[in-house]
């Protein structure tokens, strides 16, 4: 079994407007790589719950800094024709060298000489986070994006929102969801 958890925020606010969390087996094992296989089933069912349309997917995973450089930021941007973003804990193939301390320095990944994302800082004293191209963005907006959506912790707001919401500590709360129905602002 497992939990998939989506949340909408607005934006530039960042106010929670939307969670949906599915519980389900998964139909696909464990293979390191292909994450997105696993995952992205559950993920695409919450989607099809949301009564507003997202403007832009944060990934907790990668998107272009990937093996085969179509990780899961990849598949769900292309999947909901929705422009995507990869924003990872740890990274998963290339190397970087140590971005400055301050937030917002980054170093570019480069792997088979190739550059496929940025190891970000978005927190003094904290170890980067990895962020790629998903879908539909190029590195730039990926990198402003995420800055954007840091309110504080190391992680972006709606990834750290998700994951509370996927361990059961954060309760959708229905007068949110009633009172946005109709939502026009900006998403994530």
């Amino acid at each position: 079994m497992a939990t998939a958890a989506v949340v909408v925020l607005n934006y530039p606010e960042l106010k929670l407007v939307e969670t949906r969390i599915i519980e389900d087996k998964l139909g696909f094992p464990y293979i390191p790589g292909l994450l997105s296989f696993r995952e992205s089933p559950l993920i695409l069912t919450a989607c099809e719950q949301l009564t507003i349309t997202p403007d832009l997917i944060l990934a907790d995973g990668q998107g272009l800094a990937h093996p085969r450089r179509f990780g899961i930021a990849s598949h769900l941007g292309l999947l909901l024709d929705t422009p995507a973003i990869g924003c990872a804990k740890s990274l998963l193939c290339g190397t970087h060298r140590t971005p400055e301390a301050e937030t917002g320095s980054y170093a570019d990944i480069i792997d088979k000489g190739e550059i496929i994302g940025v190891a970000l800082r978005t927190r003094p004293g904290t170890s980067p986070v990895y962020v790629s191209i998903g879908h539909k963005v190029d590195l730039a907006m990926a990198i402003r994006w995420v800055l954007n959506c840091c309110r504080g912790y190391r992680i972006p707001e709606p990834l750290r929102l998700a994951h509370l919401a996927a361990g059961g500590n954060l309760k959708p709360e229905k007068d949110a969801i009633a009172s946005n129905s109709g939502y026009q602002g900006k998403s994530l």
